[in-house]
């Protein structure tokens, strides 16, 4: 019996989490989807704004209650970061008591909201229990301000959101740099289709290892198939040196072709790191092996097919005579 999903997605105002929880519930079968607003509106009728001025502000505008505003004096991204987690503390433990609520009742749950901090909500405690996955949704500035103002714009309070994008900006790149630290998966949400495809890569873990075999100015086309086209992931490498009885095995863990393109137009600009891999590829007759993850079997069976037209996947001669 498999454990009930806990999955988790986090965003600031106008990244498109709220789509994006819908879409996945709808693909994963799941009833439970909650907002942390609403649990956050149950938390205000506890907490008076007396006792916790923060909770009552929007995540976006909360630095205004801060006492020790002067501390940040000169730093304007630190005081919202620092007001948006002050917020945010008081809303994390009852959205914990909502995950063990639906662990107990061994119900699959998706919860969305700005209020999922990385660090600030302990996940460990129900890793035994449930099948949690984390995630943290972003954008670059142009599609988050064209989204944000559309949302903005469909609620009654749209003018003071307006108001707010830089705050909400801040606190974008505030959730980012915690999810990096925390090591919870970021998702570019630039396109729906693709955002869902890799968090479902991420969630069922649909996976096969396979053998490769190809140079390294061959990378980008392999990772442009397997993460771009069918939004899949690449777990691991694993190369098999002359001389060595267990294969060098190193974990990667890439899923954002955007993040796959980066390393790959820096590692084409330092020369010798680039001849660095070379050599380690040249070492091993240029095959190695990957850990390959889809979002369903469908699309990993069709991935390898792709992969083998390409040439990228390597069959000793025995298997060739088969």
């Amino acid at each position: 019996m498999r454990k009930p999903y806990v999955i988790l997605i986090g965003s600031a105002s106008g990244i498109g989490k709220s789509t994006i929880a819908s879409e996945l519930a709808k693909e994963l079968g799941i009833k439970h989807l909650i907002e942390t607003d609403f649990i956050r509106e149950i938390v205000r009728g506890v907490i008076g704004p007396e006792y916790a001025p923060a909770l009552h502000k929007s995540s976006f505008d909360a630095y205004v209650t801060l006492k020790d505003r002067k501390r940040y004096e000169g730093n304007t991204n630190g005081l919202i970061g620092a007001g948006f987690e002050e917020h945010a503390s008081f809303v994390i433990p009852a959205i914990e008591k909502v995950i063990k609520r639906a662990v107990d009742d061994y119900d699959d749950v998706v919860i969305e909201g700005v209020h999922l901090v990385p660090g600030l909500i302990d996940i460990d405690k129900f890793k035994d229990d449930a099948s949690i996955h984390f995630f943290v949704l972003t954008a670059n500035e142009d599609i988050h301000k064209e989204r944000f103002v559309k949302r903005a714009m469909k609620i009654k309070r749209g003018g003071k959101h307006l108001e707010y994008f830089k705050e909400n900006r801040v606190i974008n790149d505030y959730l980012v740099e915690r999810a990096l630290e925390y090591g919870i998966p970021v998702i570019n949400n630039e396109k729906i289709d693709c955002t869902l495809k890799r968090m479902l890569t991420l969630i069922r873990e649909i996976c096969r290892v396979m053998l490769f075999k190809h140079t390294v100015d061959q990378l980008e086309e392999e990772t442009d198939i397997i993460l771009d086209k069918y939004g899949g992931r690449i777990v691991d490498v694993s190369y098999f040196l002359p001389g060595f009885g267990e294969p060098l095995k190193r974990k990667v863990n890439v899923y954002d072709p955007v993040e796959a393109k980066r390393f790959i137009t820096q590692l084409n600009k330092n020369p010798k790191r680039k001849k660095d891999l070379e050599g380690l590829y040249n070492l091993s007759d240029n095959v190695h092996s990957h850990k390959i993850c889809a979002p369903n079997e469908e699309s990993l069976n069709e991935m390898v097919k792709d992969l083998e037209a390409s040439g990228f996947i390597f069959q000793r001669e025995d298997e060739k005579n088969r």
